[in-house]
This record gives structure tokens, sequence and C-alpha cells, in this order.
């Protein structure tokens, strides 16, 4: 299976404009997965968000059509899909003639569910439908207001504490805070982080400074989210977690890991005022 340092991320890379779907570059889960404890029967299940800007072709006439991609990339995929490798493949559809968007939808979506591994969901919004995008913010309580000291920049998941024995919560926490960095580049991710809790009440500062204590963590979105959870449930037992976060782009892409272990509605992907 495919290794990120055999990936093109942080590679000088030839730029195509023909469409080329081998440019797509699946990352098998199972490895990271493995080293944080995640079980072979996964605790969670959810869906990578993507969306990308960044998407060109032509029509039948040879005129530019444009369009914003949202592909859904279920978390028990195998794979995941390296961005740098999805950036280059949508850039490869510029000079590519086809007849109309559902067949650019339709070629999209069959690309990607091959390198995931699963089926994967994708929509193209035109031009027309732009306007009716939402902007918002992650619902919750910011834990960002309180007043901390840390040095702790490593994620450390004995911050994470929760008043056991006491009555069960049922609250969303949300901090702006949170940032990792490319395993392969070194170059900075930033992130929001929505956590929906029900269980022995969280300690709040100490969630806001493990939080902060992914500040020089290396790894992948769907990664950090999925530590994230698992440290989550292991240090404080919700008996219902999801754990939701909104990464600014890069590339012309974002991606948004959503990991739930209870129903809940996918998230509306509105985009925050920082994506």
């Amino acid at each position: 299976m495919t290794t990120p340092d055999q990936s093109p991320l942080g590679k000088e890379v030839a730029y195509t404009e023909q469409y080329d779907p081998s440019l797509l570059f699946p990352i098998a889960r199972a490895p990271a997965r493995a080293a944080i404890g995640v079980p072979d029967v996964l605790p969670f299940f959810g869906a990578d968000i993507w969306n990308g800007y960044e998407l060109s072709w032509l029509n039948e006439k040879g005129k530019p059509q444009i369009a914003l991609l949202t592909a859904m990339v279920p978390a028990d995929s195998p794979n995941i899909i390296e961005s740098k490798s999805f950036k280059l493949y949508l850039g490869s559809f510029a000079q590519t003639k086809l007849a109309n968007v559902d067949a650019a939808r339709a070629l999209i979506q069959q690309d990607l569910s091959d390198a995931a591994g699963a089926p994967v969901q994708v929509r193209l919004v035109e031009p027309g439908g732009f306007a009716k995008l939402e902007l918002d913010e992650l619902d919750g309580l910011l834990v960002d207001r309180l007043d901390i000291d840390t040095d702790i920049y490593s994620p450390d998941a004995t911050l994470l504490k929760a008043a056991q024995g006491e009555a069960p919560v049922d609250e969303t926490l949300v901090s702006n805070l949170l940032k990792s960095n490319c395993p392969v580049t070194g170059q900075p991710d930033w992130g929001s982080l929505q956590i929906r809790y029900v269980g022995p009440p969280i300690d709040q500062a100490g969630l806001l400074k493990y939080v902060i204590s992914y500040r020089r963590h290396t790894g992948f979105h769907e990664q950090c989210v999925e530590g994230i959870f698992m440290d989550i449930l292991r240090q404080c037992h919700p008996s219902q977690l999801a754990v939701y976060a909104r990464y600014t782009r890069r590339g012309g892409l974002d991606i948004n890991p959503f990991r739930t272990n209870f129903t809940l509605p996918m998230p509306d992907n509105a985009r925050t005022a920082r994506q």
C-alpha cells in the first residue's frame, strides 16, 4: 500500500491539464489508526467532507465551465486521499471536454470512489447556486474564552478529565484554536473543532489545553480528528460523542472530518469565516 512519503506532497510535479485519474494517491487508514489504538471494529462512523474551489473543465464547444465541489468520503473507507494528489487530479480537468456538469460529477465520483475503496458521494454546485451557499460558525460553547496557562504543544491525553460520578451533561463545546502540521511538508493546518458530548462533565480548561497541545503535532486532518475522538472516549467515558473539525483550505481544498458514535445528521457543511 502507498505511504505518505511516496505521494506528490512536498515534491515538484508536472501539472497536467488533461484528465488523469491516476493522479489520485490513496493512503491506507489502518496504520495511523493502529498507532492510536482504534480497534478493528470502528468505535465511530461519519465522513470526511471535502470542498474544492478550483474545478474547471471545457464544454463540447471549448468554453470553460466552473463548479464548486463537495465530496463525502465515508469514514469506513479503507483509504484517505492525499490532498495534493486531489488538487492535481482536479487540475487535470482544465482542458478536458465534457458533455455537461452531470458527466463531470459522475466521472469524479467514480474516480474518488475507486481511490477511497468505498462509495464517495459528490455534489457540484454551478455558478447559479453560489449565492445560496452558507457561511456560519460552529455552534456551541466556546472554550477559548477561558484564561489559561499552558506550555504543552504535543498531544497529551492526560489533560482530559471529567467529573466521574456527577450527573451527566449534554453539551456542545467549540474551539477555534486547533492547529496541527502536515506530516510531509510541515506546513501548518488551522482548524476549528466542535465536540458534542453526553457524559460526566468535561473539565473545560483541560479540554482547551488538550486542543492547544496539537499545535506541534504532525498528522493528516482525518487522523487528528480520530485521535481526539479516541482520547476523549478513553479519558472521559462519554456515552455519546461526536467530533467535527473545519480546517482552512490549502491548494483550493478544505477537509472537514466528522466522527460520531451515535446517530446524528451529517453536518450542514456551512463554511466558517476562516474558510
